[in-house]
C-alpha cells in the first residue's frame, strides 16, 4: 500500500458572539484537516490543532510546502518511520509550534488508515483499552466582555451540572481580584453540589500573580490549575508547583519527545497534557507516554478541535495508563468544549455526545468517525 495523495483543508467559520480567553478574542472557530489517500482506497482523517488565535493556514502551508512531499510513496503503516523522516527534515526551523502541529495531522491520519486496514479502533494498536468509557468535564467559563461577569459564570456553572457535566473547567486570567470573584461565585452558584473544579489562566500571569491566585484557590481543592505561566519559564512551573498544594497542569503548548523531556525532567508538573494535534500525533505521544511515566506523572490530554481531533484524543485516551496505581486509581478525563463549534457538531456523521457525563470511546475502525465531506466544502477557505 501506498500514499498517493495528501490533501490539506483550512476551515473557518465566523462566531456570532465572539468570546475571550486570557490571550485575546476568538471570532472564528478554525480548522486545519488532512486527508491521507492510498492506492487501495483506504483514506485517513487527521488534524493540526489551531489555536485560538492562530490561522489554520499556517499548519496547511506547512503541509502542502514541506511534508506532503515526504510522505507521498510511502508505506502508510510506517507510522514511526514517517514521523521521524517528518520531524528531521523540518527539525532547523521547525521543533515547535505548526511545523509540529502539521507532522501531527499526518501522523494521525496515518493511525486512522492503520485501524482501518486492520478493522479495529486505533487504541488497540497503541496496546489496548484501559478504559472504553471516559468522564467529560465541561470547559467553557469564556468571556463576552471581559471583568465583572462572575454572576453571568455562576449562572452557566448550574447549566454545565444540570447538562449532566458535573466537572468543569473555570478559564480565568483576567486579573487576580476579577479570578478570585469569579471562583467564589461558581462555588456560590453550585452550593452542595459534589462538582471537581479545576482552572486554566492559559498563561496570563508571572510567577508572582500565579502563586497569589493559587493560594486564594487552594481551599477549592481543585484538581488542577492549568498553564499558570507562559510554556517557555520551566522553572517558574516549578516554583508555582513548590509554593501550592494545587496540582499544576500543562503541556498543552508543548511539543514532541523532546520538548516533554524539560516539562517532566525539571517536575515542573503533576499532569501532562499534550494535545494530540500539536504534540506531534499518535506516534510522538506514545513517546510522551512512556516518559510521563517513567516520571511518575499522570497524562490528561488537551482537547480543543474539531470532531476530528476529539475522536482522536479519545482513542489516545482508551490507552493511557494511570501513572500510580491503586484500586481507585484517578482516572483521564476528557475535555468537552462546550462553546460553539460547527466543525465539532456537524463534520463527522455521529458526533461525539457525553451521555450523564460521559463519552463512549468510538468503536469503530481507526479513528471511528465518518467525515461529511459537505461541511467541509461549506467552510473551506
Amino acid at each position: 500500500m501506498k500514499i498517493t495523495e495528501v490533501k490539506s483543508y483550512a476551515l473557518r467559520s465566523p462566531l456570532d458572539q465572539p468570546f475571550a480567553f486570557s490571550q485575546g478574542w476568538v471570532r472564528q472557530r478554525s480548522a486545519t484537516l488532512v486527508e491521507v489517500v492510498t492506492d487501495e482506497g483506504i483514506v485517513g482523517w487527521g488534524e493540526a490543532f489551531a489555536q485560538g488565535l492562530e490561522p489554520p493556514e499556517i499548519a496547511r502551508a506547512v503541509i502542502e510546502s514541506a511534508l506532503q512531499p515526504l510522505v507521498i510513496g510511502a508505506d502508510p503503516l510506517d507510522t514511526e518511520v514517517l514521523w521521524h523522516r517528518m520531524y528531521h527534515q523540518t527539525r532547523d526551523y521547525g521543533r515547535k509550534g505548526s511545523v509540529v502541529a502539521a507532522i501531527s495531522a499526518i501522523d494521525i491520519a496515518l493511525w486512522d488508515i492503520a485501524g482501518k486496514v486492520r478493522g479495529v479502533p486505533t487504541y488497540r494498536l497503541l496496546g489496548g483499552a484501559f478504559r472504553t468509557r471516559v468522564q467529560a468535564y465541561a470547559t467553557g467559563f469564556y468571556r463576552i466582555r471581559g471583568q465583572g461577569e462572575a454572576s453571568r459564570l455562576g449562572e452557566e456553572a448550574v447549566r454545565h451540572y444540570e447538562a449532566g457535566l458535573t466537572a468543569m473547567k473555570v478559564k480565568l486570567g483576567y486579573g487576580v481580584d476579577d479570578d478570585i470573584a469569579v471562583m467564589g461565585e461558581v462555588t456560590r452558584a453550585l452550593g452542595e453540589r459534589s462538582v471537581p473544579l479545576m482552572v486554566d489562566t492559559n498563561h496570563a500571569y508571572g510567577v508572582a500573580e500565579a502563586i497569589r491566585l493559587g493560594r486564594a484557590l487552594e481551599p477549592y481543592h481543585l484538581r488542577w490549575y492549568e498553564e499558570p505561566v507562559v510554556p517557555e519559564d520551566i522553572a517558574g512551573y516549578r516554583e508555582v508547583r513548590q509554593a501550592l498544594s494545587i496540582p499544576i497542569a500543562g503541556g498543552e503548548n508543548e511539543h514532541t519527545l523532546f520538548g516533554f523531556r524539560e516539562l517532566l525532567g525539571q517536575r515542573a508538573v503533576d499532569i501532562a497534557q499534550p494535545d494530540i494535534g500539536s504534540a506531534g500525533g499518535f506516534t510522538a505521544c506514545r513517546h510522551i507516554l512512556a516518559l510521563a511515566q517513567a516520571h511518575g506523572v499522570q497524562v490528561n490530554p488537551h482537547v480543543w478541535g474539531s470532531a476530528i481531533a476529539q475522536a482522536a484524543s479519545l482513542q489516545l485516551i482508551a490507552a493511557i495508563p494511570v501513572a500510580h496505581h491503586s484500586v481507585f486509581a484517578a482516572e483521564p478525563i476528557f475535555e468537552y468544549d462546550r462553546s460553539a463549534h460547527p466543525f465539532r457538531q456537524h463534520l463527522v456523521e455521529h458526533p461525539i455526545q457525553h451521555v450523564n457525563g460521559w463519552v463512549e470511546i468510538p468503536p469503530g475502525p481507526g479513528l471511528g468517525v465518518t467525515v461529511d465531506r459537505s461541511v467541509i466544502d461549506r467552510y473551506r477557505v
